[in-house]
């Protein structure tokens, strides 16, 4: 569930110095809630909000001309299912005009979805889920792929995937967020990178 009303955050204020500058630094170790932080710039302010878990069905990437290039599914389906599924998004996703909403209602979920360059990153996720941060995750996960390939493109995706697929599994863990620090994600792949390179 994402931001609801009262009962689903809880607004703070507290001076400048006592938060992090960055809104993804700030962790905390439960089980369900994560935490956010948001700095209103010029005013001094800022807000804390808890979040009750959030669950991604799936990601996709695929370029403009409906190649996908990623998949990863939270939820078990069938492999025709699956294939149903994505030519479908694909081809809802590629017919919008660029002007219009990064959100679609598409049956009982909602799509997320954002265009880099010539890679469209999509996330599935539930109906009551809140579309803004769906969308701050794609930008995560792009910041991470940027950060660990230097200024990410299609090919490092095609050609790398199984890089793309760690770094997507450091970040995101059955549909839900498990390491918002970017510097603790990047740290664990280049770890893992160098046992990789010593075996």
């Amino acid at each position: 569930m994402g931001l609801g009303g009262g009962d689903w955050c809880r607004a703070l204020c507290l001076p400048p110095p006592q938060l992090p500058d960055s809104m993804w630094d700030l962790e905390a170790d439960t089980a369900a809630l994560e935490f956010r932080c948001q700095a209103f710039a010029g005013k001094g302010i800022y807000l804390i909000f808890l979040l009750i878990e959030m669950e991604i069905h799936f990601v996709l990437l695929f370029s403009r001309q409906g190649k996908l290039r990623l998949q990863k599914w939270f939820i078990t389906l069938p492999e025709k299912e699956k294939k149903k599924i994505t030519r479908e998004i694909v081809q809802i996703i590629l017919a919008r005009n660029p002007k219009m909403s990064s959100f679609v209602d598409w049956k009982d979920l909602k799509l997320v979805y954002k265009r880099y360059a010539s890679l469209y990153f999509c996330c599935g996720t539930e109906d009551q889920d809140n579309e803004l941060l769906t969308l701050e995750v794609v930008h995560r996960y792009v910041e991470l792929l940027d950060r660990y390939f230097g200024n990410v493109c299609e090919l490092d995706i095609i050609f790398n995937f199984e890089k793309a697929y760690f770094i997507l599994d450091e970040f995101l863990m059955g549909g839900e967020i498990q390491e918002t620090s970017k510097k603790s994600a990047v740290k664990a792949i280049e770890d893992a990178d160098m046992l990789q390179e010593t075996a």
